[in-house]
Parts: structure tokens; sequence; C-alpha cells
């Protein structure tokens, strides 16, 4: 029973803040100026957010990569329109970019 138990609490948590994860990002995308420019399926002006996710490995390099471009903007990945910066704090340019990497789980 005991070795059940630890890999069930785990698997919850890991669940949960998956969970959480996804309230707290698309609230936060839905708060800010996202979704102007980026839609969940289609592309507006910006790549869909799952384009984003399906182009980019969710791991700490590109979940860092995209926080700098969320919060500072940025040109040239999608096009030469410019992603302008936005008015992010670094915890919550962090939590949007996680959560759309995870759109592709």
């Amino acid at each position: 029973m005991k070795k059940l138990l630890l890999p069930l609490i785990t698997a919850g948590a890991l669940l949960s803040t998956h969970a959480a994860l996804a309230e707290d990002g698309e609230a936060l995308y839905k708060s800010k100026p996202c979704a102007a420019c980026h839609q969940m399926d289609t592309k507006v002006v910006g790549p869909s957010l799952k384009e984003v996710a399906e182009k980019y490995e969710d791991n700490d390099e590109n979940i860092a990569m995209l926080a700098d471009h969320i919060k500072n903007g940025h040109v040239g990945t999608w096009g030469q329109i410019p992603m302008p910066a936005n008015p992010v704090t670094e915890e919550e340019a962090t939590t949007l970019a996680k959560w759309v990497l995870s759109l592709n789980d």
C-alpha cells in the first residue's frame, strides 16, 4: 500500500500543477493584450498559440526565450511584423510562456 501511495500523490500533484498553470496562463492571456494578435488556433497578426507550442519544445531554455519575447517584444521569427513589448512582469511573462508551451501536451 505504501509503495502505491507516493506515486499516486506525485501524479496528483503534477496533474494539479498542470491544471493550475492552464487556469493561470489562460486567465493572464485574457487579461493582457495578447489576444489582439494571437488566437488559440488561428493566425491573426502573429502566429496562433498552438503554432508556437508546436515549434518549440517545452524546456527551460525555450520558456526563458519566449518570456523574453513576450516582455520585451521581438521581430523576425514569424516574419517582419514586430511583436511589441507587453505590459507584463517577468513572472507573468514566464507564466504565459509556460502556458503557451503546455498547449502542445
